[in-house]
């Protein structure tokens, strides 16, 4: 049995909206993560995906601890973190580490690649001396396919694809654990993107790195993910293995996803269904009762929907878990979709083809270092 590295329970993070002339009054709470429960795997990659807002991000980095959590419990290899003091939560950081979106916002202007990467080696006081850290570094910079010549220069001298592997480079210098990647490849070029995952990839197999990598690309995340959660307002709706949830979406949310990702062949294109969702997002500081998306749901009923809020539940003998009181009907057509101009989607496994390209980036080895 594969072991547990984190597991998340009830997991919340609330930011107060306050009001007043000094901002003193409390008026409510922006439920950006909202009682989330998840287990990530030893050496394993688990995949969060959802549209912008729905607090991916944010559950990312209340797991390391870098937002403090509202409420629930994060428990890291055997030790709970919510609770652990300043000092030891500390010296735990150099075992969580993260890669940022935008590298060119997360890398010290001021410092060359060289400083970038001793910074962590001597906040945690790994290597004797600096002729030590050098050979670390150097090592490091081999690994993600940086030439020698890169510690001399600084953020701006690099491309994009360049920067990333600095900040993949600053996380895989301090020999960590974990490692969540927030969007690592959403503002680089489809052939930068593939040469980025190829890259990380290949340290989770080479340092046995466990990943928890946020995106919107649903192609990158089938391809490089053991497990996938899909997030919709601050609550996890559905969870499966990769290849699982892209074969048989059950909730409702996610066929929608998968529906609204256009497919390179046009003839599949004109064919495949589309789900229509009705309305706006809701407002995180003022969620719906019941099933948080029963207000734009095709297929939410008069009861139950709006009034029970369904917690994640087995689907079937394996490990595909959905929010939804619903999904077995769906699936089985029993409950029809209503007020939407389009039914479900024919085949929602036939969505990650999306990104043609990239897929197909992804297969391929090697690759000039860009």
């Amino acid at each position: 049995m594969t072991e547990v590295l984190v597991e998340v329970d009830d997991l919340k993070v609330h930011f107060p909206i306050k009001r007043g002339a000094f901002f003193d009054r409390v008026v409510g709470h922006v439920k950006a993560v909202d009682g989330v429960s998840l287990r990530i795997e030893k050496g394993k990659t688990y995949g969060l995906v959802g549209e912008s807002g729905c607090g991916k991000s944010t559950l990312g980095r209340a797991l390391l601890q870098l937002t403090k959590p509202t409420g629930g419990t994060v428990n890291f290899d055997g030790t709970e973190l919510t609770t652990l003091p300043t000092k030891q939560l500390r010296s735990m950081r150099r075992r969580m580490q993260m890669i940022f979106q935008d590298p060119m916002s997360s890398l010290d202007p001021r410092q060359n690649v060289e400083s970038i990467l001793t910074e962590g080696l001597q906040a945690h006081g790994i290597g004797g001396d600096r002729a030590e850290r050098r050979k670390l570094i150097a090592k490091t910079l081999d690994a993600v396919g940086l030439p020698q010549w890169a510690l001399s220069r600084y953020p701006h001298e690099f491309s994009g694809g360049q920067r990333q592997r600095i900040g993949i480079a600053r996380a895989v210098v301090l020999n960590p654990d974990l490692i969540v990647a927030d969007e690592p490849v959403s503002a680089l070029d489809v052939s930068i993107q593939a040469q980025v995952i190829n890259l990380l990839e290949d340290l989770q197999e080479e340092l046995g790195l466990t990943y928890l990598v946020i995106a919107h690309d649903l192609a990158v995340v089938r391809h490089i993910s053991d497990t996938v959660g899909v997030m919709y307002l601050g609550a996890l709706v559905e969870e499966a293995s990769g290849d699982d949830l892209y074969e048989r979406p059950l909730h409702p949310y996610t066929r929608a996803l998968m529906s609204a990702v256009p497919v390179p062949d046009p003839e599949v294109e004109d064919r495949r269904e589309r789900i229509l969702l009705a309305g706006d997002l809701p407002s995180p500081a003022n969620p719906p009762s019941g099933c948080r998306f029963h207000t734009r749901c095709p297929w939410a009923q008069p009861t139950r929907c709006g009034d029970e809020r369904p917690g994640l539940r087995v689907i079937g003998t394996g490990t595909h878990r959905v929010a939804c009181h619903w999904a077995e009907q769906i699936e089985s057509g029993e409950i029809r979709p209503h007020a939407v101009t389009a039914e479900v989607v024919a085949d929602g496994a036939g969505a990650v083809e999306a990104h043609g390209t990239l897929a197909a980036a992804l297969e391929t080895p090697g690759g000039p270092v860009v």
